[in-house]
């Protein structure tokens, strides 16, 4: 049985972060761990409070891990403060684990700041060094980079900013790419660029697709997948989970976790 560790924050509403990586996690056949950074009081209308963990506490619940269960992957997502992100990069380092995947947590569906401004330092500093992959939305990769991103060009510019910072391996994610027919994610691995396309849908049910990206690259570099192959899939994961959504609440609903699976299960069947 393979094992993966998400660090990242709850969300109530179950469409994102901890939650909504578990799920992924179990259905891609994988045994989920967690460390919880903070507490949110969320839904599909927006973030209504954060209430972060202390260093301390996402600590000891790393080293549970870490001093029994261990981790085949790790993928951090809403770490909130420069403090816990010190903090993990330290316990990173510690159990040598391998795959980490770094989804750079900023912003909410609903535009509710996720990171603190001085954590975006800590990020590039201690995690990115660390990072077998990261991968940034638009937004958060113009954050990272100080740089604007319209074009496959920039895409391709900001990607090779990230591996200078040390990133093994960078996907910038097209879901920004509002204007665009197709949503096109770049993955850079230092020396080659690969695009992985989708069909845009039109739809306001996107809550916690970046969360669920990451966790499937989690997932199959846990299992012993390369990167292509595990952005691959996350790709198609992602697709199924958006096309085939649960319209729940009122505002930006959750995605449909095991809509892949079941799709491949029709396949099999025929």
């Amino acid at each position: 049985m393979k094992k993966a560790l998400t660090i990242a924050g709850s969300d109530s509403g179950g469409g994102a972060g901890i939650q909504a990586d578990l799920k992924t996690f179990q259905e891609l056949d994988v045994f989920g761990m967690t460390a919880i950074t903070a507490v949110t009081a969320q839904n599909t209308l927006g973030v209504q409070a954060v209430y972060p963990m202390s260093a301390e506490a996402v600590v000891k619940q790393i080293e549970a891990i870490g001093d029994d269960l261990g981790a085949d992957a790790v993928k951090t997502g809403m770490l909130f403060s420069a403090e816990i992100i010190k903090a993990v990069s330290e316990k990173l380092k510690q159990y040598q684990w391998e795959n980490i995947v770094v989804d750079p947590v900023m912003i909410a569906k609903g535009g509710a700041s996720l990171l603190q401004q001085e954590a975006i330092t800590a990020l590039k500093e201690y995690l990115l060094p660390l990072a077998t992959v990261i991968t940034p939305n638009i937004p958060e990769a113009e954050v990272l980079t100080g740089m604007k991103i319209k074009t496959i060009e920039e895409k391709k510019e900001a990607a090779k900013r990230l591996w200078n910072l040390g990133v093994n391996n960078i996907v910038i994610k097209g879901g920004h790419d509002e204007a665009a027919s197709e949503s096109r994610d770049i993955l850079f691995d230092g020396k080659d660029y690969y695009s992985f396309t989708s069909k845009r849908i039109l739809t306001s049910n996107t809550h916690g697709t970046g969360c669920t990206f990451s966790a499937v690259i989690t997932a199959e570099l846990a299992k012993g997948a390369d990167v292509y192959k595990a952005v691959m899939i996350a790709k198609d994961f992602i697709q199924a989970a958006i096309e085939d959504d649960l319209r729940m609440g009122g505002g930006h609903g959750p995605t449909n976790h095991w809509a892949y699976r079941k799709r491949i299960k029709k396949e099999v069947i025929k």
